[in-house]
Order: C-alpha cells, then sequence, then structure tokens
C-alpha cells in the first residue's frame, strides 16, 4: 500500500533538489506531499502546501513577511507554522513520514516540523551540519540527521546519490511494521556508566512487578527528554537514580540537562524515588577541553573523549539545596536515598573519586532543605550494591500501589 511522505523544503531555491526527491518517492512505488516554506522567491513547482498557508499557520500573511524583508521574522514565522502545519497533517492521517533537506536555515525549518511530531514517526533531515552538534534541531524526539556532504544547491554525482539513498531509507521506515508489544505500565529510570548495575537491578524488579522501564542516559539530551514524556502524561513513576546531569549544570559540564531537570515529575505528582547518582562526578570532553580554572582539581579520563571531575564539598552542598528545592516543588510521594559508602562506582573506599567530606556535604545539604514530610532513607551501601537497588525498587513499589489505591 502507498504511504504518502511529507516533503519540507524551500522551492526556490532548492527545487531542483526537491523536484528529484519527489520524483525518486513516486518511483519508489509511494507519494510525496511537498510543502513549500520559502518566502521571497516563486516555487520551482507547485507545491501541495503553500508558502502562505505555512505562513498562516505561523501568525503571519506571506504577504506581509515579504513587505517587511525581515529575514529573522520570516524564519521565526515559518518555523512556527511549519510545526502547526505537520502536526495537523499527522493528527488527520494524511502523511506517514516525513524527508526534508536544507542548510542551516532549512534544516532548522524542516526538524521544526519533525520535533512536532510523536516518537516512532519516520523523520530524516538530509543537512549540511548533520556532522556537528545537532542537539539543537533534533531535540528530544528520533530525527535521523543524514549529511548532505555538498551543500544542498542542485543535482550532481554527488548529491544525486544521497538524495536517492535519503529517499530509500526514509521509503524503509514508512515500510516498516513494528512489532506489537503488550502495552504495560511505563516508569522511568536516569542511568550512567557509573550507575549501571543499579539500575539495571532496580528495571528487573520492576519488570518482575508487571512494570515496563524506560531507562534514560544521563548525557542531557537523555534527562531532557525523560522529562518530556513525564510531561506528556506517558510515565507512572520515576527512579530517579542518577541526577548527575545537575553536576553539569552546576559547573558548566558539557552534559547538562538544563535548570529544569526535575520538574516534571513534581509537576505531574508521580511518585519519585531520588538518589544522588553521580553528583561526585562533572563532565567534559577530551582533557584540553577542561576550563583553565579547574587545572588543579581531581580528574579521572573515563575514555579518551570523556574527562570526569570530582566534585568539590562546595559544590555537592549546592547540589544538595537544589535536589532538595526540586523534590519539595513535588505534588506526589517522594522519597530520597542516600547511599553513604559512595554515589557511583568511581567514589567507593579505595576508588579514584572517594572522599567522604564531599559526600556528607551533599547528604547533610539534602537533609537541612528538605520538606519534613519527604522521607531519607539512608544506607550503609554503595549506589550500585544489591541491597540498595533493592530498597530503592522496594520503595517505588510501595508509592505506586498507594497510588493505585486511591
Amino acid at each position: 500500500m502507498a504511504k504518502t511522505i511529507a516533503v519540507v523544503g524551500a522551492l526556490d531555491t532548492k527545487g531542483a533538489d526537491f523536484a528529484f526527491v519527489k520524483a525518486e518517492i513516486e518511483r519508489r512505488g509511494h507519494e510525496a506531499l511537498v510543502i513549500n516554506v520559502s518566502v521571497v522567491g516563486r516555487p520551482a513547482f507547485r507545491p501541495d502546501v503553500s508558502a502562505a498557508q505555512v505562513a498562516k499557520a505561523g501568525g503571519i500573511p506571506l504577504k506581509e513577511l515579504q513587505k517587511k524583508a525581515d529575514k529573522a521574522l520570516a524564519m521565526a514565522t515559518m518555523t512556527k507554522g511549519i510545526a502547526v502545519v505537520a502536526r495537523r497533517l499527522h493528527d488527520r492521517g494524511r502523511i506517514n513520514g516525513v524527508l526534508s533537506m536544507g542548510g542551516g536555515a532549512g534544516t532548522a525549518i524542516g526538524t521544526a516540523a519533525m520535533r512536532a511530531l510523536p516518537l516512532g514517526f519516520p523523520k530524516l533531515m538530509v543537512s549540511t551540519v548533520a556532522s556537528g552538534d545537532t542537539s539543537a534541531y533534533v531535540g528530544t524526539k528520533d530525527i535521523v540527521m543524514m549529511p548532505s556532504v555538498v551543500d544542498v544547491a542542485g543535482v550532481n554525482r554527488i548529491s544525486a546519490p544521497i538524495y536517492a539513498n535519503a529517499v530509500g531509507a526514509i521509503v524503509g521506515m514508512v515500510e516498516t511494521r513494528p512489532p506489537k508489544i503488550k502495552a504495560k505500565p511505563l516508569l522511568a529510570a536516569s542511568m550512567f556508566g557509573n550507575t549501571t548495575p543499579v539500575v539495571t537491578r532496580c528495571v528487573t524488579a520492576m519488570a518482575a512487578r508487571g512494570y515496563e522501564t524506560l531507562v534514560f542516559h544521563a548525557t542531557g539530551t537523555g534527562g531532557k527528554t525523560m522529562e518530556s514524556l513525564i510531561d506528556e502524561g506517558l510515565i507512572e513513576g520515576v527512579l530517579d537514580v542518577t541526577t548527575t546531569e545537575w553536576a553539569d549544570e552546576l559547573c558548566g559540564g558539557v552534559l547538562t540537562a538544563g535548570p529544569t531537570r526535575g520538574d516534571a515529575a513534581a509537576r505531574r505528582g508521580i511518585p519519585q524515588v531520588i538518589c544522588p547518582g553521580c553528583l561526585d562526578m562533572v563532565n567534559f570532553w577530551a582533557p584540553e577541553t577542561v576550563p583553565p580554572k579547574y587545572k588543579d582539581r581531581r580528574f579521572y579520563r573515563w575514555n579518551p573523549n570523556i574527562t570526569l571531575m570530582r566534585t568539590t564539598p562546595e559544590e555537592n552542598a549546592a547540589l544538595g539545596r537544589i535536589l532538595a528545592e526540586k523534590a519539595n516543588a513535588a505534588k506526589g510521594s517522594v522519597a530520597f536515598f542516600l547511599p553513604l559508602h559512595g554515589v557511583s562506582m568511581l567514589d567507593a573506599p579505595g576508588k579514584d573519586f572517594w572522599w567522604p567530606e564531599a559526600n556528607q556535604a551533599l547528604f547533610a545539604a539534602i537533609k537541612e532543605n528538605l520538606k519534613p514530610s519527604i522521607e531519607v532513607v539512608e544506607l550503609d551501601n554503595n549506589i550500585n550494591d544489591d541491597a540498595f537497588a533493592d530498597a530503592v525498587a522496594a520503595k517505588l513499589l510501595e508509592f505506586l500501589w498507594q497510588r493505585r489505591g486511591r
């Protein structure tokens, strides 16, 4: 059965490129629904959705954008409008996938359409910036970024096979039928390499009770994605075992999830168990990327591209206050579990980041700043000990049972 693939792009300057892609999609037995996002020039061929329709969805008529000749305003309007148009087409069952191509501006607009669509919906962006930092474009969605190698500025011996491969990829995605998986109540857990044992054991324990746990790698993007799914109402409880992204937010590390990390569960009122997992470390890339102000600190080279910096007692005290503040805002059940023998694999007696005074500053700040009604459980374990994992899982199960009984 033929599928319909939305093709998003500027049909004035890149008309030949999109005409090629449209023809390739049709040659593969599917349909292309072309959306024009160019503001100034005339489209090389007639689109299915005009630039005027996109601009209207963005809040400003196309003629007014053309009259103002304000590039920033035009970008903002078309970016807003394409998200509205894409979501509307999806909700009406008009499209089965989306493909876009472009440079910096084209990528910003194309991925705006993709970020408006749900997880699992096929999304492919052919971009001149795909080999760089694409976090601003991808956000928390499953967007496939494909390097265009050359500019999207004509069909030639380099671009033609790349465009054809892009069509092949999106066609493969829209033709794929995901296996049916029995729906179970969803939980979320945060994990790092240094907290893998505790999270793995918790996931196993929750599975035995009929729960499916989505594990998010605490790399900034992971934390943001977890927050977004919680906000969408998909998650029933949170094992926030690895709150390390706050260390990067505080100290300028490279894996921060931003200042709203932890807000979603509190706002939604879902049960959560919080641990100070990996708050002993701040993440930087290769050693030469560490800011000079930190040159005298304690480091651990996790791999050639990741350098970990041990947090200090002062930083840990600040982190404890932040975690307590976030937990105090919770509308649902919440408990803190503190591992007195270390918050990561590296933070254990005899290991590189073992620093009891720093940990005590962290734990004291949490306890001193939490509301009296929030339970704090202190255990003589490392965070990765089986006994610690079992206690954490048991507490979240208790919260979940209580919530279902209400």
